[in-house]
């Protein structure tokens, strides 16, 4: 598989989701999952989506990590003793499941890069270089996640990606309240592919609901495009706007949107996390 690698940016710092965020990173908030024993569990988000990720071929990983997101890394480092804890208490399904983690952290090769102020999704991503450039790439924010049966929808991505030989492959889905997204303007290719014509970050006026969603497939010239993109008036990079900085440089950038049977989970304020947990509940309990 040509994409092997994934920039998972969790510095931000999750303010919409304060007081339970002043010490809990966001990512690290659960929602439901299936064990593998079948039962319904808590995992957090971030580790949902390592796991996802790593089930699906990508073994290397940069997470983009801010000031007060320790946390993110311990959990992320082995504890033999906890697991000799779970067992000592009977907790075996928990220790196995548990153990599967750690497997899969033994596997891979994680890397931790510090972005010490709140600079952007863009400023973040851009702090990935040194470890990705050496292709293309998956960017998947980590608060972010998708029910899809048996990783479709990054099948789709990267399938795209190779058969185009494109520079950008975005994930797009329909909403009803575009203007609090990246907004894409698109034309249909063939099949269910599309060509990006524009994107904006936030428009006040969309000009379509086909709002990005915050997971991609790049070329590292999104690396260039990025150090040729100015801030926006918050002092932020966005990552919207280096890839319309792709699209005015006459580079590839496609998309594909999210499937009808494929559901999205965002925690990012007070009720999209109550609808995660509600969704994802329901998807545990009913597994399809």
């Amino acid at each position: 598989m040509l994409v092997s690698k994934a920039v998972i940016p969790v510095a931000g710092l999750g303010t919409r989701l304060n007081p339970a965020t002043k010490e809990l990173p966001k990512e690290m908030l659960p929602v439901f999952t299936n064990s593998p024993n079948g039962e319904v569990c808590l995992k957090p988000l971030v580790q949902l989506i390592f796991e996802n990720l790593h089930s699906f071929g990508i073994k290397e990983f940069c997470f983009i990590i801010g000031r007060g997101k320790r946390v993110i890394e311990d959990h992320f480092t082995q504890d033999p003793g906890f697991l000799q804890i779970l067992r000592a208490r009977g907790r075996d399904k928990s220790a196995s499941d548990l153990k599967r983690f750690y497997d899969r952290l033994e596997s891979s090769k994680i890397v931790w890069v510090n972005q010490p102020e709140q600079r952007g999704f863009g400023e973040a991503v851009l702090r990935g270089r040194p470890v990705v450039s050496g292709g293309g790439f998956l960017v998947h924010a980590g608060d972010t996640y998708i029910i899809s049966k048996n990783h479709e929808y990054l099948t789709h991505l990267v399938n795209e990606y190779q058969r185009l030989s494109a520079d950008a492959v975005l994930l797009l889905k329909e909403v009803s309240n575009p203007s609090q997204y990246g907004v894409a303007e698109v034309e249909r290719i063939g099949g269910d592919m599309l060509r990006v014509l524009s994107v904006v970050e936030k428009p006040q006026r969309p000009q379509t609901n086909l709002a990005i969603m915050p997971i991609y497939i790049f070329d590292p010239v999104i690396f260039k495009a990025l150090e040729n993109t100015r801030p926006d008036r918050g002092g932020e990079l966005q990552l919207t706007d280096a890839i319309q900085k792709l699209i005015e440089w006459n580079l590839k950038v496609y998309a594909i949107r999210l499937r009808a049977d494929e559901v999205w989970l965002d925690i990012g304020n007070p009720e999209m996390y109550w609808d995660a947990l509600s969704t994802s509940y329901s998807r545990a309990k009913t597994p399809t």
